[in-house]
């Protein structure tokens, strides 16, 4: 299970790590891709700037949790996003799915994470 986690993990990290470090370097089809978004040329590095931010603090153990969660915020506001302008179902479906992959990673990784999802008491 431990090692289907990192895995996973690496998985995610590595598309994160792709497309922030596309938005910081302002790559043409990162800028195009975000501007058909709705969003300005100039919010293109920031937005990967905030996505760097929480990959590094995904993969750092002592914030790994906060760093999911963030990525779920992230992800959750492009999936927003793409169902805003009509695109298309597996658009709109893909950042859901990282989302997905990244919490499993981290539950796999990470036996707490199950047990906080599983537990009952208020």
């Amino acid at each position: 299970m431990h090692v289907a986690g990192w895995v996973l993990t690496a998985l995610a990290v590595l598309f994160f790590l792709m497309d922030s470090v596309m938005k910081i370097l302002r790559l043409p089809a990162a800028v195009d891709a975000t501007v058909g978004l709705g969003y300005s040329a100039t919010a293109v590095q920031p937005i990967g700037v905030a996505l760097l931010v929480c990959a590094v603090l995904y993969l750092y153990p002592s914030t790994r949790f906060v760093g999911v969660i963030l990525l779920t915020g992230y992800l959750g506001g492009a999936a927003a996003s793409n169902i805003r302008i009509g695109a298309a179902a597996f658009n709109c479906a893909f950042p859901i799915i990282f989302a997905v992959i990244s919490w499993a990673g981290l539950a796999l990784r990470d036996p707490r994470i199950i047990a906080l999802a599983l537990s009952r008491t208020p």
